[in-house]
């Protein structure tokens, strides 16, 4: 009989159903795309359906249901963490402990009757296994990696007690060997100053990465000397006088405020050199406690192979830096390192660690399957639904669609491209994704202010076939799932001016800086999607006629979605996005549909449809 083992991460942020039969990833969904509530926190009731049906199986099926985390043990750390502090904290702990009773102390009964809502008639007490936290990532790093034996690091804001992790893994083995324990996180660090730049924690961390660039790192002194004792192996203890994360409403006190130059600031205010500034300074200190940690793993090891997640791991200006620094030949990062791929990680550590399960790595492709492990549409449902929403379209053949893509890439316009199945954890990997040229030197401003409704300063991604790689960026391997920055290489690059080096933070942007401008960020890096045949077969052969109607073969990669929405997950989805921005022509399987073709009276405002993010 096959091993059916299914695996949840919920009721904290970004909650994700997973299924492994027999050791290999079948479907993984975040709740969020079917719901449409972002980061959505609920129980994955609609991606565990989907998980089931996309295998086929029932719900008596499953052998095991493993949940990613240990409840018990989260409770133990909250309860400890305010007694360690009182009576600081109070008001805190008396507000959160009626919902710690319902959502930690209780967990499994409140998995079992929401597991009760897939099939009442099963009993799912005797199938419900746990892990711990960063068991699950570390497991959804290694064994989804190409590796036979690595090195693993892990590292996000907290788990049950652990921040950050290293271990090694071989085979179907993963050893944990050290750990560094809550209060101290390099991933609430960063999210400390998320708060006090003005974006929203969980969610707003790479908007800061975004941001860096656009400063100096004026206040990396300041943190190593009053926030942060860093060690040679990258071991670290945080001064908790500036934090407020371990009883309070808020991520820091007034002495952070004070050491920094003033209040937090609001989410409506202006972003100032200073910010940027603060957003330079924290990434500074992050890659610098990054890197001490790989050197120190590297040596201590001996792998030539490390293996990434946790939702710094989502961090890829850090994790280019790790490749650059060469301590490792082979460096793979889970594409859903957040908690949502802490399902993958739990179903995949049951099966290999608990059941014994054997595990067979290529040595060069992972188990992720290109990371396209959502809902797929045929093209008869694709026709239907699109009819029924009251879409317009023409139906082509495979050559005419990647034609007239073509056609409205190279004149300039924005495309929305929905092929396939959808992909697992927070990147559109060119299945649910907005695609433009990026020779223009009016595209990432204008994709930004009238397609996604954003921040201008928010960069946007190459995706590049991977056999061309080298010949754009300085990046001569893969990065299919878009977690490594590379420079543009130099001779694509355009030299700034004297006078445009003067210009202030956001307006050098607006200054072509390479034969690409609209993925080039202002320090001539980006954040690099290898494209590669055997994963994504359109989505390459789209890519290749580019090139040869171009020259370029790169296109600007974003998600399909706009500000606070999650990224499309049915052609319903995709075609409401169309209408209510200024996408002009949306691709859905063999679909083609044009704006000024559509019904005026179906046009929507998305501007101010979602809450920021």
């Amino acid at each position: 009989m096959p091993s059916r083992i299914l695996g949840i991460s919920a009721f904290y942020h970004d909650s994700a159903a997973a299924l492994v039969i027999d050791g290999e990833i079948v479907a993984a969904a975040q709740e969020e795309r079917f719901t449409r509530k972002k980061h959505d926190a609920a129980f994955p009731l609609h991606a565990v359906r989907y998980c089931l049906d996309e295998a086929g199986i029932a719900p008596e099926d499953v052998d095991h249901v493993v949940f990613y985390e240990k409840p018990f043990v989260k409770f133990e750390r909250l309860l400890e963490t305010y007694l360690a502090f009182a009576p600081q904290g109070y008001q805190s702990f008396r507000l959160a402990v009626p919902l710690w009773l319902k959502e930690k102390l209780f967990q499994k009964r409140l998995l079992r009757e929401s597991l009760d809502k897939v099939d009442a008639g099963v009993n799912w007490e005797e199938k419900l296994l746990f892990t711990d936290h960063h068991q699950s990532h570390a497991a959804s790093a290694f064994f989804a990696s190409p590796f036979e034996e690595a090195a693993i690091l892990t590292l996000d804001g907290v788990g049950e007690w652990t921040t950050t992790s290293y271990g090694v893994g071989r085979g179907n083995n993963l050893d944990i060997l050290r750990e560094i324990q809550f209060p101290h996180s390099i991933g609430l660090l960063y999210s400390a100053f998320t708060y006090y730049t003005g974006f929203k924690v969980n969610s707003g961390e790479y908007k800061v990465m975004g941001l860096a660039p656009y400063g100096e790192p004026k206040y990396a002194a300041e943190i190593f000397d009053h926030l942060v004792d860093l060690k040679d192996d990258g071991s670290y203890r945080l001064d908790l006088r500036y934090f407020n994360y371990c009883t309070g409403l808020t991520m820091t006190t007034e002495r952070f405020h004070e050491l920094f130059g003033g209040p937090p600031r609001k989410p409506d205010e202006l972003l100032d050199q200073r910010h940027m500034d603060l957003a330079a300074s924290i990434q500074k200190a992050t890659e610098e406690i990054v890197l001490r940690l790989t050197r120190s793993v590297a040596k201590e090891s001996g792998s030539q192979n490390l293996c990434l997640a946790g939702g710094v791991a989502l961090n890829c200006v850090a994790n280019g830096k790790i490749l650059r620094d060469g301590k490792f030949r082979n460096i793979w990062i889970q594409p859903a390192a957040g908690d949502a791929g802490g399902a993958v990680g739990a179903a995949l550590a049951a099966y290999h660690q608990f059941e014994g399960g054997q595990r067979r790595a290529s040595g060069r492709a992972d188990r992720m399957r290109g990371s396209y492990l959502g809902p797929s549409y045929t093209q008869a449902d694709i026709e239907r639904r699109l009819k029924d929403a009251g879409g317009r379209f023409a139906v082509v053949g495979d050559d005419e669609l990647i034609t007239r893509t073509v056609d409205a890439l190279a004149g300039e316009k924005a495309v929305g491209w929905f092929q396939g199945r959808m992909e697992f954890g927070p990147r559109s990997l060119g299945a649910r994704s907005i695609l433009g040229d990026p020779r223009s030197a009016t595209m990432q401003k204008s994709l930004n202010l009238r397609v996604k409704y954003r921040e201008s300063f928010r960069p946007f991604a190459p995706a590049v076939l991977r056999e061309d790689v080298a010949d754009w960026f300085e990046l001569d391997g893969d990065s299919p799932y878009m977690l490594l920055i590379a420079d543009v290489i130099e001779r694509r690059r355009r030299q700034m001016t004297a006078a445009e080096k003067l210009l202030f933070g956001i307006d050098k942007l607006n200054v072509p800086r390479s034969d690409i401008p609209a993925v080039t960020h202002i320090d001539y890096s980006a954040r690099v999607q290898t494209v590669h045949r055997d994963t994504n077969p359109r989505f390459h052969e789209l890519l290749t006629a580019f090139k040869h109607r171009t020259g370029c073969p790169v296109l600007v990669n974003t998600s399909f979605n706009v500000r606070g929405e999650p990224i499309v997950c049915t052609p319903e989805d995709a075609f409401r996005c169309f209408m209510g921005s200024e996408i002009e022509v949306l691709v859905v399987g063999n679909c083609i549909l044009r704006k000024e073709d559509q019904d005026p009276s179906l046009k929507l405002d998305y501007k101010n449809a979602f809450a920021l993010d």
